[in-house]
């Protein structure tokens, strides 16, 4: 029996990386880990929604969707809800940038968003 790798198996199912349909799908996910880590964090803190919503000035409706979906949520609002949460934060940017004039090699930026 072969074995495949997990990039293997992306790659055959969501597409090849730097594909339109893996980009979406890696943001897709990403975006899901922010509502999974809301939620996480709601639930150590003993909040409810409701109570979070009001700490953050939101109705619970909203803590809802952030939680099970944050593709329309801005970066305000999930810095609200974390600092409301008095946790930290950081947002991870990778510039890639051009092969010829570095190898590919990627840069990294972290913004520190938030310091509980």
């Amino acid at each position: 029996m072969k074995k495949y790798t997990l990039d293997e198996v992306q790659d055959s199912i969501v597409g090849k990386k730097g594909s339109r349909s893996r980009n979406d799908f890696e943001l897709e996910l990403s975006l899901d880990q922010i509502g999974f880590k809301i939620k996480q964090v709601r639930i150590e803190k003993n909040l409810t929604q409701e109570a979070l919503g009001k700490l953050v000035g939101v109705q619970k409706a909203q803590i809802s969707k952030l939680e099970s979906n944050s593709s329309n949520a801005s970066i305000s609002t999930i810095v609200r809800v974390f600092r409301a949460m008095n946790a930290s934060v950081q947002f991870r940017v990778e510039m890639i940038s051009n092969r010829s004039k570095n190898n590919g090699r990627k840069k990294l930026l972290t913004i520190p968003t938030l310091v509980a």
